[in-house]
């Protein structure tokens, strides 16, 4: 199929590496030009040379600090400048520390609002003057499954994503009649460094093994296995394409049966 992305203009958030990097991987793939951000210039630089090498596309590497509205306003400016517009923004920022109630203070929760919450609502605000005036536009935010389903162990994401759903839904009903998808995609436990980084919190609190600390998390997963980064890139992929210009305001998870609920 194709996705009608060529020559499209995409910027990722945090897309040096994990998600992100899968993200901005697929969509150059599929011939877009990518702008991909992260605070780590050296992975920033590897991915971009990565993913340059494996499409020809153009990529362009951004260091920035997405909870700083200033930065991600001076991100968007340069890749504006660079590519000329911007098509779809991916906004996407990593999770925050990992533990219960008791673990952390109120002023936690902000700064966990800050990565996950606020990163969004300054991108969407800095694209989508640039997307109303071409009438065309996909923004496409990364949450979790914890905004269906809380996730014992991460409190903080439990509630700074679930914000980032009600932002981008709303933002769905205003900005559908400019041409303007909103959707936001959650992903399941799917092999990353995120995931290795919770396994690894699991065994020392646990004292598992990281076999036995690993099959934790995919108990809860009927596939009986862990996701792939090229499957959830897949679903971001289509989102961000001609064919998906009628799904506007969803929840996508990525999950392999994860979430429960009906």
């Amino acid at each position: 199929m194709d996705l009608g992305l060529k020559d499209k203009v995409a910027l990722i958030f945090a897309g040096s590496k994990g998600l992100g990097k899968s993200v901005a991987l697929r969509l150059s793939e599929e011939g877009a030009n990518v702008v991909i951000v992260s605070r780590n210039v050296e992975n920033l630089e590897s991915a971009k040379e990565e993913i340059f090498e494996k499409t020809g596309r153009k990529v362009v590497a951004i260091p920035g600090d997405v909870t700083r509205k200033e930065e991600v306003d001076n991100i968007v400016s340069k890749t504006v400048k660079e590519l000329g517009t911007l098509h779809i923004l991916f906004a996407n920022s990593g999770g925050p520390p990992s533990g219960r109630f008791s673990d952390f203070t109120p002023e936690d929760y902000l700064k966990a609002i800050n990565l996950n919450l606020m990163s969004t609502i300054y991108a969407v605000y800095a694209v989508t003057p640039y997307m109303k005036a071409q009438k065309w536009g996909r923004i496409i935010a990364s949450t979790s499954v914890s905004v269906k389903q809380p996730l014992d162990d991460l409190i903080l994401s439990n509630v700074a994503r679930v914000g980032v759903v009600a932002f981008i839904k709303s933002v769905a009903n205003e900005l559908a009649p400019y041409g303007i998808t909103s959707n936001v995609v959650a992903p399941g436990y799917t092999l990353t460094e995120r995931i290795e980084e919770l396994i690894k919190a699991r065994m020392e609190k646990e004292g598992m093994s990281f076999e036995e600390a690993q099959q934790s998390f995919i108990n809860g997963i009927p596939m009986k296995r862990l996701g792939k980064v090229e499957e959830y890139s897949a679903v971001v992929a289509f989102l961000a394409s001609e064919e998906a210009s009628f799904i506007n305001g969803t929840v996508i998870p990525i999950d392999g049966g994860f979430i429960k609920g009906i």
